[in-house]
């Protein structure tokens, strides 16, 4: 019997290309070949596809971010069947064969926002992870913190900064925002993995912020400050009727002396640090996980996800926001916990590929 074929998609248009790249890495050194054929597919900066050059890098070197190469093939992956097409320049397509699933290690805009869910939604092609709805949701703060709210989950004050609303009323903006009171966190509303966050502490300090979140998407998030610990849940959905699980909750800190997660703190060596299980009582880990299902749930979320919270001295719990597709290297925070809680990094890839090869493809 033939293996199931498992493409592996990575990069994409946006800011998190290099993320996607080392992630990955480490799925395709992780996946069992023996147990699949697997096709490592790269998408460029440019939005072209292409097969993997054999050149391909996926870590960083010398500091040095990877990116797709492009000599690889072009692909096409044509609406209303799971064949992939290999295009060479002045050469006849050639069929790549059926795919029975894709694995998008891809996060931010154009990728793990419900763009790419869509497009093999419309292709009929099976796919590691949530879907259309739970990612755009998931992957829109704002919206995320809407949904979380009204499934009962306690989150932080926030200010929704739109493209029109800055460059029309800054006044009424800074206003809302400074009523938060200082120091705010400034984000991008649809960006992960840390980029174009800015901590305020004035009002001058709050523009420039703004103005470099702006810099990855035109829909802002000011939040006020919350102290705390940052704790961490990882959540997989379950491969038979059972609910989905939450793993064993850890703690992560930023070490380096910086003052919260930002792109370095989390992708660079020594920047940051995992404690699992987090130091927090037994009835608060429990809540916690909880939580993070409930979130999940809330979302409508398939596959995995990354649930992050504060947990403030005086012993209170409060949602920060969900990850669809969290740092997927074998060393980021969500295949760490699990790993933690007895399910290692090749058995989760494992699990992943399964839970989508189940999955019926359309609405569901």
């Amino acid at each position: 019997m033939s293996k199931p074929r498992v493409a592996v998609v990575f990069g994409g248009r946006n800011s998190e290309h290099a993320v996607s790249l080392m992630g990955a890495g480490s799925v395709l050194d992780a996946i069992d070949r023996s147990k699949y054929e697997v096709i490592p597919i790269g998408i460029a900066q440019d939005g072209r596809w292409v097969l993997a050059a054999s050149d391909q890098r996926f870590a960083i070197e010398e500091g040095e971010l990877p990116v797709v190469v492009t000599t690889g093939a072009a692909l096409a992956l044509p609406s209303g069947g799971s064949s992939l097409v290999a295009y060479d320049p002045g050469s006849i397509p050639v069929e790549l064969g059926s795919v029975d699933v894709v694995f998008p290690v891809m996060h931010g805009p154009f990728a793990e926002d419900g763009t790419i869910q869509g497009l093999l939604e419309m292709a009929g092609v099976r796919y590691v992870g949530s879907g259309v709805l739970a990612s755009a949701v998931g992957m829109d703060k704002a919206h995320m913190k809407t949904v979380m709210a009204a499934a009962g989950l306690p989150t932080g004050r926030y200010v929704v900064v739109r493209d029109r609303d800055w460059r029309l009323n800054r006044e009424c903006v800074v206003k809302e925002a400074e009523e938060l009171g200082y120091p705010v966190f400034v984000k991008p509303a649809r960006a992960g993995s840390s980029q174009g966050i800015s901590k305020a502490s004035d009002r001058a300090e709050l523009e420039a912020a703004v103005d470099f979140a702006r810099q990855h998407d035109p829909k802002v998030l000011i939040e006020a400050a919350i102290v705390g610990r940052e704790i961490e849940c990882a959540v997989l959905e379950s491969l038979g009727d059972e609910p989905a699980t939450a793993s064993m909750p850890g703690e992560v800190k930023v070490e380096g002396g910086q003052e919260f997660f930002d792109f370095e703190a989390k992708y660079y060596p020594d920047q940051m640090s995992l404690t699992v299980p987090a130091d927090i009582p037994q009835e608060t880990a429990e809540e916690l996980r909880a939580m993070a299902v409930r979130a999940f749930e809330a979302l409508e979320c398939e596959g995995l996800a990354r649930v992050d919270f504060f947990y403030t001295p005086d012993g209170k719990v409060i949602f920060n926001e969900i990850n669809t597709m969290p740092g997927f290297t074998s060393l980021s925070v969500a295949p760490q916990l699990w790993a933690a809680s007895g399910l290692s990094y090749p058995a989760l890839v494992d699990r992943l590929v399964q839970l989508a090869l189940r999955r019926s493809p359309g609405l569901r």
